[in-house]
């Protein structure tokens, strides 16, 4: 996707509840105009990546592109916080493109939940007690029996939040994988994951439900007490990000891998 066809003209200005964020916001609004989401040719979100989250998944599949600025505690999908020249920034900045991964959880009840999740899908203890899972690839039992904290799965776009956190792999954005990633190992003692082609299917169960209860997290979204969860990527869906020339999410990527 190129932006040279686009025209940036109408702009819309979301902010994160901070007071700051919200003065940063009125100040841009009255400089440059400010649109509704929907008739803005691009929206332009003032706050950190919580907030980013938050838009991209307002915006899913309209594709109306988002330009973050940071003005929160954390920034890796924002870019700098500048008040002068934001039409120029726009018309110069890259688009990426992200696909979101779909959760399909079922509950203790037998109820299904579907969500969409932008950085991660993950399973998590409810309780003092360990969970224990089983994990399926494309209907094939990889692992029968493992003893953690939690495990997720994580799209490019995510790898770099919880999924870092938990040690796992960072992925490049333009990467067809996808990251699988357990949380605080117990046995396997040497199993820290697995990179999976990002058509792959994966399914959890739940071992011992009732005794190890497990809460199933699809970003914001939450399932308590679940048997059964699965993840895959929707091709279909996507959202699209703004960033300047030589901070594009790739080389964010690249940099956090190396310190920068």
């Amino acid at each position: 996707m190129t932006n040279a066809a686009r025209s940036y003209d109408r702009i819309a200005f979301v902010a994160s509840t901070n007071e700051e964020a919200e003065a940063a916001r009125k100040g841009l609004a009255a400089r440059y105009g400010d649109h509704p989401v929907d008739q803005a040719d691009v929206v332009v979100a003032l706050g950190g990546d919580g907030l980013m989250l938050q838009t991209l998944h307002r915006l899913r599949d309209t594709g109306v592109p988002i330009y973050g600025m940071n003005h929160g505690s954390v920034g890796f999908l924002m870019n700098e916080f500048r008040v002068d020249e934001l039409k120029e920034r726009l018309a110069q900045a890259e688009p990426s493109v992200i696909h979101p991964l779909i959760m399909q959880a079922t509950d203790a009840a037998g109820k299904s939940h579907r969500a969409p999740a932008i950085n991660e899908v993950s399973l998590l203890r409810q309780s003092y007690q360990a969970a224990k899972l089983e994990l399926s690839i494309d209907g094939k039992v990889r692992l029968k029996e493992l003893i953690c904290d939690g495990v997720l799965v994580a799209t490019p776009a995510g790898s770099s939040a919880y999924n870092l956190s938990a040690h796992g792999p960072i992925l490049p954005l333009n990467a067809p994988l996808l990251a699988l990633t357990p949380i605080s190992p117990f046995r396997p003692r040497r199993w820290r994951g697995a990179l999976l082609p990002n058509h792959a299917h994966i399914e959890i169960k739940v071992l011992e439900a009732d005794k190890r209860p497990v809460n199933a997290v699809a970003d914001h979204f939450e399932v308590r007490s679940v048997i059964k969860v699965s993840a895959r990527m929707d091709p279909a869906s996507s959202m699209v990000m703004l960033f300047d020339p030589g901070h594009s999410l790739d080389e964010r990527i690249l940099a956090e891998q190396f310190g920068d």
